[in-house]
């Protein structure tokens, strides 16, 4: 188990910057940070802080996920199975727990922002399931992944072509 960070101050830990111009459907801008992980048991506990009204990538949690939010706000346009949207807004303090193989959904901070806490757990190592925007592909990014990712420097769940 490693953990980053035992501390909660959103100004000591380290972001880590994302943005997506080839997006068009809406502004891809979003910080984040892993606060610690277990390989193993297949955790992995992460914070987002939603900047300059941006969004994160269109995506859906393929592990079962804890959110909190810890400042701001969270909002969400969830695609419904029937093709219809549902929107969910959470405040500062709220809390959800979505199961493993949510809905795909568009995901952004409320007007002055928020940051998020995320606790994942996911069965088969797979936390996060990416789409295209007129969503005709997908690819996943899993613990691993995000966890090299994170120890290199990079970003987690681009496409590789898209590096």
């Amino acid at each position: 188990m490693t953990t980053n960070y035992s501390h909660y101050d959103p100004q000591r830990v380290e972001w880590r910057h994302v943005t997506d111009p080839s997006c068009t459907a809406f502004h891809v801008e979003f910080e984040f940070s892993l606060l610690g992980y277990d390989l193993e048991s297949r955790r992995l506990d992460m914070m987002l802080r939603y900047i300059n009204n941006g969004h994160c990538r269109r995506h859906r949690h393929r592990a079962s996920t804890m959110t909190l939010v810890l400042e701001g706000e969270q909002h969400l346009d969830e695609l419904q199975p029937d093709g219809t949207t549902k929107r969910i807004v959470r405040k500062k303090g709220d809390y959800a727990l979505s199961p493993v193989d949510a809905l795909p959904h568009d995901e952004w901070g409320g007007e002055n922002g928020g940051v998020v806490l995320y606790s994942l757990h996911a069965p088969d190592g797979i936390i996060f399931e990416y789409f295209n925007e007129d969503m005709t592909e997908s690819w996943t990014t899993s613990i691993e992944e995000f966890v090299d990712s994170w120890e290199n420097g990079s970003v987690y769940g681009w496409r590789p072509e898209a590096e």
